[in-house]
């Protein structure tokens, strides 16, 4: 993990925010009220900031795109670059921006994008509401493998050097937010909001990334806290307040051909509460093509009555049957777990069930500490299950190591 490049890329986006809070008029400033915009919460306002993007991404130096405080409706908008000749585009929602609830509206399964846009700061202590609730009775994904995708709330698609800060996902169709195919992602001081039995709602969504950076963050929701999914490389998070939740996990993978690899992340002084699981890497069984997970280190984190603390799962399947004529082909090695305590719901504390065609390799326990707290009769004592993997026990081991 490159920590020093991911430090060093945060302070230089610093930077570049710190210039231009003191210098917005260089580029303009670009206010949606001055484009026609109605804070009155009953508006439909897309056009409103549309118009405000276009006028701010035409812009020259850097540029500002300010929403200020008030309740704005708004169907699904898409802002999107190149903006040519803007060094930093800053996107400030001081208001709360609620989604409209009519599915049809939605060509996509997208409410909000911002893509193909350099040096993008996303700030202001802005909320963005999606109004789920009226949506997760249609969504047919927990049950379906082929679902129908509702909105995510917010999307992130190409982009590089973006830093999100202080921003509130509330009640998303879906995903609250998804990352794919961008460099240099920072965001932190992040709310992230929605019922446990909210559906599919996962915090955050990783995909096809090289160096994403989540730190000081709450995220309670019906699903992953984070999810890490294929094609990602220097991962860092860190200082995470997850639940309710699935908690934090790597996967799934496996279900798709041709699937990139997951390398380089770290999971570090997090806090899970009352979440199904604790820290997770999950793949499916029948593979259709080979692929790797490498260099996995969760180090300090502490789990309040989490039902599954720490889990490999090499035989996912969330669906009622799955193909299992073929074990998992994707190959898991060099994985670490440190200073890891706190109590668990379940007897099994720690489940290592990984691939009988690729047995795990050279993974790590370290200082693990998880008492069993859920109460089953006839059990006082939390314990360990291992299949297809040899793990390295040092430190304190509680449960007591796999025989």
């Amino acid at each position: 993990m490159e920590m020093k490049k991911l430090l060093s890329i945060f302070f230089l986006l610093s930077t570049i925010l710190c210039l231009f809070t003191g210098n917005a008029s260089a580029g303009g400033v670009f206010n949606v009220l001055s484009y026609g915009a109605k804070a009155d919460g009953k508006t439909e306002n897309s056009k409103a900031f549309l118009d405000t993007w276009k006028a701010a991404c035409n812009a020259t130096g850097y540029a500002k795109f300010v929403v200020p405080g008030g309740t704005y409706l708004l169907g699904p908008v898409r802002f999107t670059g190149p903006c040519r000749n803007v060094r930093t585009m800053a996107v400030q929602v001081q208001g709360l921006l609620k989604a409209t609830t009519n599915l049809k509206s939605y060509p996509s399964d997208t409410w909000v994008l911002f893509g193909w846009v350099d040096n993008l700061i996303l700030t202001g202590g802005g909320t963005f509401d999606g109004q789920g609730a009226l949506a997760w009775p249609f969504n047919e994904c927990p049950k379906k493998k082929h679902c129908k995708i509702l909105p995510t709330n917010i999307k992130f698609v190409n982009t590089n050097n973006t830093v999100v800060n202080g921003i509130t996902s509330l009640n998303s169709k879906m995903f609250h937010m998804a990352v794919l195919h961008c460099n240099n992602f920072q965001a932190r001081n992040l709310k992230i909001i929605a019922p446990a039995n909210s559906p599919n709602t996962d915090g955050i969504h990783i995909e096809r990334n090289s160096g994403v950076s989540i730190t000081q963050s709450h995220i309670g929701t019906g699903d992953d806290c984070v999810s890490i999914g294929q094609s990602n490389s220097d991962v860092f998070l860190a200082n995470i307040k997850c639940g309710p939740g699935h908690g934090i996990s790597i996967g799934s993978l496996g279900r798709y051909k041709n699937e990139g690899d997951v390398r380089n992340l770290v999971v570090k002084d997090c806090t899970l509460t009352g979440t199904d699981n604790g820290v997770r890497i999950k793949s499916w069984e029948n593979s259709p093509s080979v692929s790797n997970v490498v260099n996995m280190t969760f180090d300090n984190i502490i789990m309040n009555r989490v039902e599954n603390p720490i889990i490999i799962d090499q035989t996912y399947c969330p669906y009622h049957k799955c193909d299992t004529s073929a074990p998992s082909r994707v190959r898991i090695r060099d994985v670490s777990f440190k200073n890891i305590r706190g109590t668990s719901m379940s007897p099994v504390a720690v489940l290592l069930d990984c691939s009988r065609g690729v047995p795990c390799q050279n993974v790590k326990m370290q200082d693990v500490n998880l008492r069993y707290v859920g109460g089953q009769a006839g059990v006082q004592v939390s314990s360990a299950t291992c299949n297809n993997v040899k793990a390295a026990y040092s430190g304190k081991q509680v449960p007591p190591p796999c025989q």
